[in-house]
Parts: C-alpha cells; structure tokens; sequence
C-alpha cells in the first residue's frame, strides 16, 4: 500500500451529473472515498481542477486577458477546494486547505514544510490555487506538489474514464486503453495524461502516475493499495 499519495481530482469530477458548478451529493460520495483511504493509515494530498467551474482556454475565447482568465480559474479551485474541505470535515477526517494564492481569510498559505508537518500529523492537505502563476494547469500543480511532499505516486481520478485510450473511447467503440505506458510513450505520441510540462516533471523527477475512474465505488481505496486498475505510467 502506498504510504503518501498525491490525488488529483478534476474539477469535472466534483459536477457530478450537472452541467457545471458543485454538486453537494457528488462531492459527499468523493469524500466518503478518500475517507476509506484516509482510514487505512494512508497520508493524502489533494489538487483540485477547476474546470467545473472556469477554464482559463475557456475566458481567452471570450476575450479575457490569459493571465487574468487563469487566475480566475485559480480561484475557482479554491472554491472546490473549500467544499471538499467541508465535505471531509463532517464525516470526520481532519483537513487543511493550503493556497499558492493569498487568500487567507479562508485557506493557509502553501509552505512545504508546513504542509509535510500537516501530513505527518494525519491531515489531509487539500493544494488549491494551482502553483500560483498563470499559463500552468492544475496537472503541472498536481505533479509539483507531489514532488515536494515526497508523494509515492500521482493518483489521477478521472470522472467516468478507465484510463488512458489510444482514441476517444466516447467517439470511438474499438479504441484500446493501455494498462501500462511510459512518460516517453505519453509525449511521443501526445497521449491525454496530463499536460506535457506536467509528464516532463513526472518523467524527470520519477514520479509514477495512474489514471482511473473515480466513479467506480472503492476505486480510490483500490488506487493506494496498488490493486491493478486504470493505466499506470512510469519511466520503465
């Protein structure tokens, strides 16, 4: 089982069956999941999208300055990163958001040490704001955070999706997922893992990845014990 983990969740994720925004029963059953996992003495780390809520690609095609439209997206993280936050805390399991944004009002500072020390007390540590900058994803914060904290594996919770596909399996029924993959593999052949400066952090820092469906129940217990799901990415 993995010791220390870093989850990434899609902002999709947290929508559930809505067109956009948070669902509060979708949400509910993510935590009751990440709880199960909590509960096997597992340290947890958290990064959140935000795309149910604002894209930053999404603003540019309105006209919005990139910049700004992604610290909009940033923000919007944090809102996703709060409701989980509440969601964890009222089923018991102790929890800190920590923000590359200075929102203080409502969420810590991100300071790594800080955050190892979170861990190490048995608090799930909820990343939010993405890195803080502009023209980065919340997979590259994903793959950022996991470094610095000393995570084990990347764990990327997909919302209805296996894994990863050789073709869009919604557009095409014969598409293949792969079950194993190299970084290498991912950036050849542009493969929708997670964005290439996020595998490049991945690949030069040997950060493994697996990519899974988290509306499978028990699929995230599953991920941190290493149980064979989803498409697992390293640099073998």
């Amino acid at each position: 089982m993995y010791k220390r983990i870093l989850l990434k969740l899609s902002g999709e994720a947290l929508k559930g069956d809505s067109p956009f925004g948070i669902n509060p029963s979708t949400v509910k059953e993510t935590a009751i999941q990440i709880k199960e996992a909590y509960d096997l003495g597992c340290e947890i780390g958290i990064v959140c999208g935000g795309g149910n809520i604002w894209r930053g690609k999404t603003g540019e095609e309105l006209g919005i300055e990139r910049a700004q439209a992604d610290y909009m997206g940033m923000l919007a993280t944090i809102m996703n990163a709060l409701a989980l936050q509440n969601a964890l805390e009222q089923i018991g399991v102790p929890t800190r958001v920590l923000s590359a944004l200075d929102v203080q009002a409502v969420a810590e500072p991100y300071i790594r040490r800080r955050a190892i020390r979170h861990l190490e007390k048995g608090r799930v540590c909820i990343f939010a704001g993405g890195i803080g900058n502009p023209y980065y994803s919340t997979d590259t914060a994903a793959a950022t955070r996991a470094i610095e904290i000393g995570a084990e594996i990347v764990l990327m919770a997909k919302n209805g999706t296996e894994g990863v596909y050789d073709s869009d399996p919604r557009k095409n029924p014969d598409a293949k997922m792969y079950e194993n993959l190299t970084f290498a593999e991912v950036l050849n052949k542009n493969l929708q893992v997670m964005d290439s400066t996020a595998a490049s952090l991945c690949k030069d820092n040997g950060m493994n990845v697996l990519v899974f469906n988290m509306n499978k129940q028990g699929n995230i217990v599953k991920a941190v014990k290493g149980e064979k799901i989803g498409t697992f990415v390293n640099n073998k």
